[in-house]
């Protein structure tokens, strides 16, 4: 009596990719980078502004009044003159670096690799990812816990620039731009590692009986998917993260673990997810865009 062999379910691309460019990886993933600053601003200022709060604020919805009625519109764009620029080069180096990651993971070129493998991948290329990605937000952030013009006891920055120069003097390059590189590398692990197969999963599902490449559609649902997936996977280390680079205080050692007990026992679990509504409405649109702009100009280039 023979025995049927049952193949294992695997979800597949309806095409294999064509090989591309580093140049052709580059410019897409700043453009990338540059649709999710325009798309999320506003989000990303509230959901830090939450993050660093201790009692401001009853909430998102609370946090944005506020911010506009006693600061403008505008305030909700605070630090964007360093993501739009800085977050465009940082997702250059994410795509480029993710895809490296995948020709590696590959036995031949066009290969489909698995959903844990492009989780691996993704996971590689945030490592390499963070070595941009924690001074860019690091400046971002300082410039978005700004309330009105000076009005508070801290250093007023009047841009980035300012921002980075007083830092760097008053706490050297490692201290300064690079305060908080350990905790972003701890969040970009599992983020990218959700933002890949988010992203993968999705799109293979919804492009699963058809021969063509993804529609835009498809590519922002995917892309809305991956969005999600890198919250859920990383928004405590964030929070950590948020913490550590605001703070005057220089943090010594192995910090994580610490600034999560002690955020823990002032404001319990919530503090650990404070901020995390508005982040995951944010990602929707904002990861949507990045995936959608990437795959457009990733086929504008293999067409040339």
């Amino acid at each position: 009596m023979s025995q049927e062999i049952v193949e294992p379910l695997v979800l597949t691309p309806p095409t294999t990719q064509k090989e591309v460019s580093a140049v052709a990886d580059f410019v897409s993933g700043n453009f990338g980078g540059m649709a999710n600053v325009l798309v999320g601003q506003p989000l990303d200022t509230i959901k830090v502004r939450l993050q660093l709060d201790h009692g401001r604020f009853n909430g998102a919805w609370d946090c944005a009044v506020q911010t506009v009625k006693n600061e403008g519109v505008l305030a909700l764009y605070k630090g964007m003159a360093t993501p739009i620029v800085g977050i465009g080069a940082v997702n250059a180096l994410l795509f480029a670096a993710n895809s490296q990651f995948k020709k590696a993971l590959q036995d031949h070129p066009g290969q489909v690799l698995s959903i844990g493998q492009i989780g691996l991948a993704g996971a590689g290329a945030g490592i390499v990812n963070s070595i941009l990605a924690s001074p860019v937000e690091l400046l971002k952030i300082k410039m978005q816990a700004q309330y009105g013009k000076g009005s508070g006891s801290g250093r007023y920055f009047t841009g980035p620039i300012d921002c980075a120069k007083y830092l760097i003097q008053r706490d050297g390059l490692a201290n300064g731009l690079g305060r908080g590189m350990y905790a972003t590398i701890l969040r970009e692990i599992p983020a990218y590692f959700g933002f890949y197969t988010g992203f993968e999963m999705v799109k293979r599902h919804l492009t699963k009986d058809q021969a063509h490449d993804a529609t835009v559609t498809q590519l922002m649902i995917s892309g809305a998917a991956g969005g999600i997936g890198y919250w859920i996977f990383s928004y405590p280390f964030d929070v950590v993260k948020s913490v550590v680079q605001n703070q005057v205080e220089v943090p010594k050692g192995f910090y994580a673990t610490r600034v999560m007990k002690q955020i823990y026992a002032r404001d319990g679990l919530n503090g650990l997810f404070r901020g995390i509504a508005p982040t995951i409405l944010r990602s929707i649109p904002a990861a949507g865009a990045t995936f959608t702009a990437y795959e457009l100009s990733m086929r504008m280039f293999a067409n040339l």
